[in-house]
């Protein structure tokens, strides 16, 4: 959200609006960051993690082939990979037959 990224209040957000009033928030600007990118006359793009609907903005505006390879939601804290970070702790008994430790599927 930092390059080519536009502050809130630019669209008429109040302070009170924001998810942490009294800070600075910026939207996204996924137009911008694909002709950042065109302009630098990069070969390939790997897209990651940009906001759900954004990624398909980037892509649409992109010249060069793109793959996302993770995109970044709310239910996540905005932390994309945090599945797979957890997959191995919190997760750990989804992995194991029946729940029981040691007994892991494979």
């Amino acid at each position: 959200c930092k390059a080519g990224g536009i502050p809130k209040e630019e669209i008429g957000v109040k302070d009170e609006e924001k998810i942490i009033p009294g800070t600075y928030e910026s939207m996204c600007n996924p137009i911008s960051q694909a002709e950042i990118l065109n302009e630098e006359g990069c070969d390939f793009n790997i897209a990651m993690g940009l906001c759900v609907g954004h990624d398909s903005l980037f892509l649409k505006h992109a010249n060069a082939p793109t793959t996302v390879f993770a995109v970044k939601d709310r239910l996540l804290g905005h932390n994309p990979l945090a599945a797979l970070y957890q997959s191995r702790q919190y997760y750990r008994r989804l992995r194991t037959a029946g729940g029981i430790p040691g007994k892991a599927e494979q």
